[in-house]
């Protein structure tokens, strides 16, 4: 993995940027095509996409569909086509849906558009063109009216469909205007990430299969070519073939250079998650200090290179400070990527406790508040916390995140699903027999010693850590509660969806007939980049001023999922692959249509 000195800089640009001087409003509203430096006889295409995931994907169906030469770039092996979207769990942010109608759920644009200004916070500079956050703003706006809208009948019309029990992730914080999802809006595509992805690359096989389309794997950028201002196509080094496995690094040996030519290059790239070094680099002082032990969620291609190189380009980055970590993550006994993490997409049972053993309180309760629940996390000046719970919390309410932590929904078995109702799913037992962070034990007392044994820090008492066991299970005796987790319990079960698939019946951790006694360790999980790449609405990406970069645009996660930040500080969650679709596309559609005839 490379670390170029101008990643430095994304930091420190900030400065810079803040002080951008404000566009026009005529000139932004503009969505001609911009004055191309070179012509169409010096072109190797019409369009150069750098990156070949979701949002690249869709971008070059897009242009494909209007009749552009597009070529496609990437890094890494034909193997890795669809990148990280492809290991998702495929979870899709839609509002008013016809699952959630069925599952009785009264949702609407409204309350969907207040849950996402008590989620995103923006607070820089909105109303200012040269604000951070206005961009970012309205690609929410429009991204909000996109999953009210059409996005699901689109998605449907490319064959898309999804599991019918709606999820309810990031349940929120306490309040109706606050962080968090006020009904579930989570749903799980039935064939979980490479369901997602699968449209989009049988458009762009079918679009290289008439040759409107060329793959260049192995083909590494290391710099956007710039003719008097515009961008005008990319350089970089020829990587040697790799026949590695899809997500398993690869060699970054170099055989060769290149330098190609378009109008307009679209730069798809992804974020930082497996970079460590530029992740507690941008690391926000109000997440605590950095934790100094991660593990690594997406494979280790997501390294934030492009984002300084198109800033060299002229590209404004905001909202680097942005980010999004799980805070329950589990080493991968089997992993594919170095220091490979699985999350646990958890139901709202099980007990949690810091390093210390002292139960976290509301919000920092599983499934509400990720970030909040983080920062309390590297507060207790430890890098990891405890799940106690029971076999029967995880039999039904433990999920893993990864299109292969879950072979029922990948491979659309409905046998292996159904299953789930009779057994825990055998992903889920196999990480509790061979994963690193689960202690399993009949006793409280052997649960303990194991706990301290694992970490060998001995930080866990176990008088102390029976007596907070034992007061929340004595809150199990009436309907009524003080406790605000077995309050969330119980609202669960009220939802269907919920007391169908995600919550275990209510019942005390010390009762044996629930046992054994689980613990697990929860490690921080790397992500998510939501700053990036200032976009307009059009995906062209904006200078220091606001000026748009002639021929440059960018989508999905290398620009915030659109704006520089369309989640503002926050996720709702299932709006990575929905950013990634509706970024792509935009941008797509602007790039054929700046490079009409």
């Amino acid at each position: 993995m490379e670390n170029s000195p101008a990643l430095a800089a994304i930091t420190r640009r900030r400065a810079l940027t803040a002080a951008g001087g404000a566009l026009a409003a005529t000139a932004l509203a503009q969505a001609t095509a911009p004055a191309f430096a070179a012509s169409a006889a010096a072109s190797d295409a019409d369009a150069i996409v750098v990156g070949g995931g979701l949002a690249g994907l869709v971008a070059t169906a897009e242009l494909a569909a209007a009749g552009r030469k597009v070529l496609l770039l990437d890094q890494e092996p034909a193997t890795n086509l669809g990148g990280q979207a492809f290991w998702s769990f495929g979870g899709l942010f839609l509002v008013d849906s016809d699952e959630q109608r069925l599952m009785g759920i009264k949702d609407s644009q409204e309350l969907a558009w207040q849950d996402w200004l008590g989620t995103a916070g923006f607070d820089r500079g909105i109303t200012d063109k040269a604000g951070q956050d206005h961009w970012a703003y309205k690609w929410a706006e429009a991204y909000v009216d996109f999953a009210s809208g059409e996005k699901r009948s689109w998605l449907a019309g490319l064959g898309v469909q999804w599991f019918p029990i709606v999820g309810w992730a990031e349940r929120g914080g306490g309040l109706a205007d606050g962080h968090g999802n006020s009904v579930p809006r989570f749903h799980v595509t039935w064939g979980t990430g490479p369901a997602v992805v699968e449209p989009f690359e049988k458009k762009v096989r079918a679009a290289v299969a008439d040759g409107k389309v060329t793959f260049k794997f192995r083909h590494r950028v290391d710099g956007l070519v710039t003719t008097n201002g515009a961008v005008t196509g990319v350089r970089g080094a020829v990587l040697e073939p790799s026949d590695a496995a899809r997500g398993k690094p690869s060699s970054r040996t170099v055989v060769g250079e290149f330098e190609l030519r378009a109008p307009v290059v679209v730069v798809t790239s992804g974020g930082i998650g497996a970079n460590h070094d530029l992740v507690r680099q941008n690391w926000p002082a109000r997440l605590g200090t950095p934790p100094k032990t991660m593990i690594t969620g997406v494979p280790a291609h997501v390294d934030g290179r492009m984002l300084a190189i198109t800033e060299k380009a002229g590209g404004r980055i905001v909202n680097p400070d942005r980010m999004w970590h799980y805070t329950e993550g589990l080493r991968n006994y089997d992993p594919i990527w170095p220091g490979h993490g699985i999350r646990i997409l958890p139901g709202p049972s099980s007990l949690w406790f810091d390093a210390k053993g002292k139960r976290f309180n509301a919000p920092d309760m599983p499934g509400y508040d990720t970030l909040h629940t983080l920062k309390s996390i590297t507060a207790s000046g430890y890098d990891y916390s405890w799940f106690v719970t029971t076999q029967k919390i995880l039999a039904k309410e433990f999920a893993l995140s990864g299109s292969e932590q879950n072979p029922d929904l990948t491979e659309k078995n409905v046998w292996k699903l159904l299953s789930r109702i009779w057994q825990t799913p055998e992903p889920i037992e196999k990480f509790k027999k061979n994963g690193v962070d689960f202690i399993v034990a009949t006793t409280l007392s052997e649960l303990v010693r194991g706990m301290n044994k694992l970490t060998g820090d001995g930080l866990i008492d176990l008088a102390d850590l029976q007596r907070q066991i034992e007061a929340r299970d004595r809150e199990m005796d009436n309907p009524y509660t003080k406790d605000l987790q077995v309050m969330g319990i119980r609202n669960a079960l009220a939802y269907p969806g919920d007391s169908i698939s995600r919550t275990a019946a209510a019942h005390k951790i010390m009762d044996s007939s629930a046992g054994p006694l689980i613990a697990v360790r929860l490690n921080i999980l790397t992500r998510k980049t939501l700053g990036g790449l200032q976009t307009d609405l059009s995906g062209r990406v904006l200078d220091a001023t606001g000026t748009p970069v002639p021929g440059l645009y960018a989508a999905g996660e290398v620009s915030g999922f659109g704006g520089g930040g369309v989640h503002g500080y926050r996720s709702l969650e299932g709006t990575f692959l929905g950013g990634c679709l509706f970024s792509g596309r935009a941008a797509g559609r602007a790039a054929a249509q700046a490079t009409g005839t």
